[in-house]
């Protein structure tokens, strides 16, 4: 079954779906250790992974590779950010095979213009409704399946106000996209109201620290969201866990106790070491027939 397919049964479950943000290889795997059932690779991860902020510095190449070393670390559907598609409606269809051929089940598009910013940080621009229509429907068309899911976001809560932001996602799903995604509801009345105003299937972006306010998996269930993405939790984590490590380090004078404290054998262990060892013999011992 392809990821995308895969993506569309979850959703058709009823419950919302929780897709924690991976920005590596190893923070996909944790995420299907820990029993999630699918995976957000964040931007803002990927770009901070780089040493970048989330302000659009990286290529569509960039991030489609690291979108395809993500798919290639889990057997889950990957949820991919594609920022505003890297350009007008004509980057977006090449945007849109790339990352379909990468293997993930979906991306999200934005009505932000070139460079963007986080959803979450002040003074984004935004394209004509015009523009970010076109983007859509390019992206409609481009897809080779239909499983493919397209999301369609918005950042019009912030400068244009939420009627507009979810008039904007009621017309990207008329053009074509599967799923809407209103970007920084700042209420939790805005927050309950968006699935219903939009009136399809919507994704909530969950940021702590960020435009809105918190919700509960149970709440974005019941307010009718199909997907809930918490893209910076492992990021904000390994940052934490890291500083401190190295503080820890610096006072001490010598290796401090870590958050995890693994061998390298249980560490290699969380990112396929048991897949590989029998490799090592498997292909060195020739089948009987064909020794004869």
């Amino acid at each position: 079954m392809n990821r995308g397919r895969q993506l569309r049964e979850l959703m058709s479950e009823g419950e919302c779906v929780i897709a924690p943000g991976a920005y590596d290889g190893l923070t996909a795997r944790l995420i299907a250790q820990a029993g999630f059932a699918s995976v957000y690779m964040t931007g803002g991860g990927t770009s901070s992974g780089f040493g970048y902020p989330d302000y659009g510095l990286l290529t569509m190449s960039e991030m489609v590779e690291n979108a395809g070393r993500i798919v290639d670390a889990v057997n889950l559907p990957v949820i991919s950010d594609a920022d505003n598609g890297y350009g007008n409606e004509l980057n977006v269809y090449r945007t849109i095979q790339t990352f379909e051929k990468a293997g993930v089940a979906g991306v999200h598009i934005e009505d932000q213009v070139f460079p963007k910013k986080c959803g979450h940080l002040e003074d984004k621009e935004l394209v004509s409704l015009d523009d970010y229509l076109a983007k859509i429907r390019a992206a409609d068309d481009a897809r080779r399946s239909d499983d493919f899911v397209i999301i369609a976001r918005t950042d019009a809560r912030a400068s244009l106000g939420f009627e507009e932001a979810a008039r904007r996602c009621r017309a990207a799903l008329k053009a074509g996209a599967d799923v809407a995604f209103l970007e920084a509801p700042q209420t939790i009345d805005e927050v309950s109201a968006a699935p219903r105003e939009i009136g399809g299937p919507c994704l909530l972006n969950v940021v702590r620290g960020g435009k809105t306010p918190e919700v509960t998996f149970e709440q974005a269930t019941a307010f009718g969201y199909a997907i809930a993405i918490v893209p910076g939790l492992l990021l904000i984590q390994a940052i934490g866990a890291c500083e401190q490590a190295l503080a820890a380090m610096k006072e001490e004078g010598r290796h401090p106790v870590p958050l995890a404290d693994l061998s390298p054998a249980q560490a290699f262990a969380k990112v396929g070491a048991a897949e590989w060892d029998p490799r090592r013999e498997k292909y060195r011992t020739a089948p009987a027939e064909a020794a004869e």
